[in-house]
């Protein structure tokens, strides 16, 4: 199975993400053109959306629906150091970072200067030129992510949110905003889930063959 056919069962699951076709095909793409360059993904959100920075990174830097082998040079090389067992288990990774994880760091930044910038500080301390940002806010004007997008604009990454019916604030800061057709908060991260299980798996088939459903 192609990952445009995987896409497509999203929808055929959840009509109601119809609207957002074109939104979540152009989220694919840039996130397939980041690793297909060598870039990485940084993610951020709170509350609900924090947790599924995390599911995220856990579906992109491991095995989802297909195993992944590591390239015959990596276990070639992990070999010549004695990790040729270690190599056996390793799997490939499309990397990511939840940029909610990091406890010392968001306390330590938002005692000394302010939660409204944490994200932001992040995204200046990792992101690069072909990096891209999932931003994740159900109303799209959560202020920490907002300003975490414009240091990723800045710092000329892609940006993808994910956010509700009007998009908020975020809206306008992303390369492509998939805003979920609703108003209501669990309704919104309900459904947030399928899009990005589909992506992840998506690119899983365009870096590691054919998924088999």
């Amino acid at each position: 199975m192609k990952s445009k056919h995987v896409l497509d069962e999203l929808f055929i699951s959840y009509a109601c993400l119809e609207v957002c076709r074109d939104a979540i095909f152009q989220a694919f793409g840039i996130l397939r053109d980041v690793y297909a360059q060598n870039g990485k993904v940084l993610l951020c959100g709170n509350g609900g959306s924090a947790a599924d920075c995390e599911h995220i990174v856990g579906e992109l830097m491991k095995g989802f629906k297909l195993k992944r082998p590591l390239p015959h040079d990596s276990h070639d090389k992990l070999s010549s150091f004695g990790g040729g067992e270690i190599a056996d288990y390793l799997q490939g990774a499309l990397p990511a970072i939840s940029l909610v994880s990091h406890n010392a760091l968001i306390s330590a930044f938002t005692n000394d200067v302010g939660a409204d910038y944490v994200f932001a500080q992040q995204v200046y301390g990792y992101g690069k030129k072909g990096d891209a940002l999932i931003a994740l806010s159900t109303s799209g004007n959560a202020t920490n992510v907002v300003n975490a997008c414009r240091v990723a604009k800045a710092l000329e990454m892609k940006v993808i949110g994910l956010s509700g019916k009007t998009g908020g604030l975020l809206k306008n800061l992303c390369d492509t905003c998939i805003c979920i057709p609703s108003a209501d908060t669990a309704s919104i991260q309900e459904r947030h889930l399928p899009v990005y299980h589909a992506l992840c798996a998506a690119l899983e088939v365009e870096f590691w063959g054919s998924l088999v459903w």
